[in-house]
C-alpha cells in the first residue's frame, strides 16, 4: 500500500470511526453490542472482533499501523458506508443496525 492510499485510508477511517477507544471498548462489554451482528457457529460476531481490533488500532500511534491495520481499516470504512446507506426509517437509537454500526466504531447518533 503506498502512501497515498495510506493518507486516505486514514482519513476515511478518523472520519467514520467516531467512537473514542474507551467508549467503544466500553460498548463491547455490553449485551447488545454482544449480540448484535451475524455469528459464525455462535460465536463471536464479525464486527464485535473488529471492534476490538478498531480500539487497537485507536490507541496505536499512526507510524506505528502495518499494512495489515491499513487494510483493516479499508474493511471498516467499507462497512460503515454500506451499512449508512441501509438506514432504516424512524427511531434507530435501540436497533440493531445502531448496535451493528456500533460495534464498527460507528455510533449514528454520536459526533
Amino acid at each position: 500500500m503506498d502512501e497515498g492510499e495510506r493518507e486516505e485510508t486514514w482519513n476515511d477511517f478518523r472520519e467514520l470511526v467516531n467512537m473514542r477507544p474507551a467508549e467503544l471498548e466500553k460498548w463491547l462489554e455490553s449485551d447488545d453490542s454482544q449480540n448484535a451482528g451475524q455469528h459464525q457457529d455462535g460465536g463471536e460476531s464479525t464486527g464485535h472482533a473488529s471492534g476490538r481490533r478498531i480500539v487497537t488500532i485507536l490507541r496505536a500511534r499512526k507510524d506505528d499501523l502495518s499494512d495489515d491495520d491499513y487494510r483493516h481499516m479499508r474493511k471498516v470504512v467499507g462497512y460503515v458506508r454500506r451499512h449508512l446507506a441501509q438506514r432504516p426509517s424512524g427511531d434507530v437509537r435501540d436497533t440493531r443496525w445502531r448496535y451493528s454500526l456500533m460495534n464498527w466504531g460507528h455510533d449514528p447518533l454520536g459526533g
